[in-house]
């Protein structure tokens, strides 16, 4: 008669790949994450009341790579020197406000295109 041995115990998995893994995936995006300060845009909120705005109106309107200023398309080397032409001091308020299809990636640069020109009290209005 055959005798077979004894059957063995069941093994247990190893949990130790397992732990390498998941170690591993951590230095990744770790590494991976972007570390440092994203750009903030200074913008001044839009009050409800009758805020102190003079002078002729500065209504900067966007969408896409097109620029218009009080309803006359204008081209984005020429904006910062017509703004300034309009503005009574440097202080003064300059509306923005986006049209249809207008994303915020072109806020971003009619609001960077206005700020290194010196333009600083910028309200962006709600479409």
């Amino acid at each position: 008669m055959f005798r077979f041995s004894a059957p063995r115990p069941a093994r247990r998995p190893s949990l130790t790949p397992m732990i390498d893994v998941v170690f591993l995936l951590l230095v990744f995006f770790m590494l991976a994450a972007r570390f440092g300060q994203d750009m903030g845009l200074a913008l001044a909120p839009g009050q409800g009341g009758g805020a102190g705005y003079e002078g002729p109106p500065r209504l900067v309107e966007f969408a896409g790579d097109a620029l218009w200023l009080n309803g006359v398309e204008t081209a984005p080397e020429d904006l910062p020197e017509a703004v300034a032409a309009l503005m009574l001091t440097p202080e003064a308020l300059v509306v923005l406000r986006p049209r249809e299809g207008a994303n915020v990636q072109d806020l971003t640069r009619v609001t960077e295109l206005l700020q290194g020109a010196g333009l600083s009290r910028l309200v962006v209005l709600a479409p």
